[in-house]
């Protein structure tokens, strides 16, 4: 039979316990009674704590950490703005190499012709051959004529190689003309700029490249004393009025005066529309103010690219000067070409030729 507490043992076990406890206490510690020890149950050990003050220290801190953030920000967005720029200068390259592939395709398929275009003609085996062979027949009977013209001119070549030569050469010193021309540049003409009128200029394709002397296409008035002669190597001047002074070689008796233009059929546009057409010749005197009217011409653009004027020069006075004036073209709105003048006489020594006097302008 087990032993069982009885229950005044058990009423007095807590107050045991108590004494116990206040026995083990330090001395001078502060005794708890019994009322406050039975109150702390009853605390509200959740109640709020204050709010820390923040600190002076932090706050700056803080607002390094901000700057520093703000740094960082600003080189960030400075980078991708670099990258942003390269990126579009890469996408403009990309662009434009894409539009010239494009063109060169485009190009391409419109130089090229279809296949659509071709014959869908099926030819038997016996038509094809028959084909050829008329082919062939007209290649030998080709071949024939060409070797009998070959025979031909090798025949006339070693009979007249000599005279056909000297004659092709007299015909290219002269020019068809055969007389001497005193307005060449290469025999000492020269242009007079104070009196002659200015250049046209087309403001349409004044691009700023053409101011340099090697872009710009205008060609200067000398070109008219040279002999090169093809379309577009001339002279233009502003409207359908202008006038030109050649200076001479020496004093020279005018007679005849020469005026060159391509013909309508070996111009590029519009025709010959600005070549001259109605204009003037004067001899200018010695003291470079007086002017000998020497007639008034009409250059046909319908008739040969060369055509000879004679001068109204009697009796005949030499003069250091002459000068063309243009009074109209052949339509065109801007301007007038000139290619090539050439003036014709006789050359005198620097005293003969003043004893006749012509009427002044």
């Amino acid at each position: 039979m087990r032993w069982k507490p009885s229950a005044e043992a058990c009423a007095s076990e807590p107050q045991r316990a108590d004494r116990l406890w206040r026995g083990n206490q330090p001395a001078g510690s502060p005794v708890v009674s019994e009322e406050q020890f039975d109150l702390l149950p009853t605390l509200d050990l959740r109640q709020e704590m204050p709010p820390p003050r923040v600190s002076k220290s932090f706050l700056s801190l803080l607002l390094r950490v901000l700057s520093v953030l703000l740094s960082l920000v600003g080189d960030v967005l400075v980078i991708v703005y670099r990258e942003v720029c390269s990126i579009r200068f890469l996408l403009t390259a990309l662009s434009l190499l894409s539009l010239f592939l494009a063109a060169l395709c485009w190009g391409l398929l419109y130089l090229v012709p279809p296949l659509e275009n071709e014959p869908k003609e099926m030819l038997t085996l016996s038509e094809y051959h028959e084909r050829v062979r008329s082919q062939g027949q007209q290649l030998q009977q080709l071949q024939a004529q060409l070797d009998k013209l070959h025979k031909e001119v090798s025949s006339v070549r070693a009979a007249n190689s000599e005279r056909v030569a000297k004659l092709v050469f007299q015909r290219l010193n002269e020019d068809f003309v055969r007389k001497p021309d005193y307005a060449l540049s290469s025999v000492g003409a020269s242009i007079d700029l104070e009196k002659t009128s200015h250049d046209y200029e087309d403001a349409n394709t004044a691009y700023f490249w053409n101011r340099f002397s090697f872009w710009n296409y205008a060609r200067p008035p000398t070109v008219i004393l040279e002999p090169d002669v093809f379309p577009g190597n001339c002279w233009a001047f502003e409207g359908d009025q202008g006038q030109v002074v050649i200076r001479l070689p020496g004093r020279v008796q005018l007679s005849d005066i020469t005026l060159q233009h391509p013909p309508p059929s070996v111009a590029h546009t519009e025709g010959a529309n600005s070549a001259p057409r109605d204009f003037a010749v004067y001899g200018l005197q010695v003291d470079d103010e007086t002017e000998v009217f020497l007639g008034k011409f009409t250059f046909d653009v319908e008739k040969s690219e060369i055509q000879t004027f004679h001068l109204q020069n009697d009796p005949p006075t030499a003069f250091p000067k002459v000068k063309i004036q243009i009074l109209s073209n052949w339509g065109h709105p801007r301007f007038t070409c000139l290619y090539r003048v050439r003036a014709h006489g006789m050359r005198t020594s620097e005293g003969a030729g003043d004893s006749a006097t012509g009427e002044p302008h």
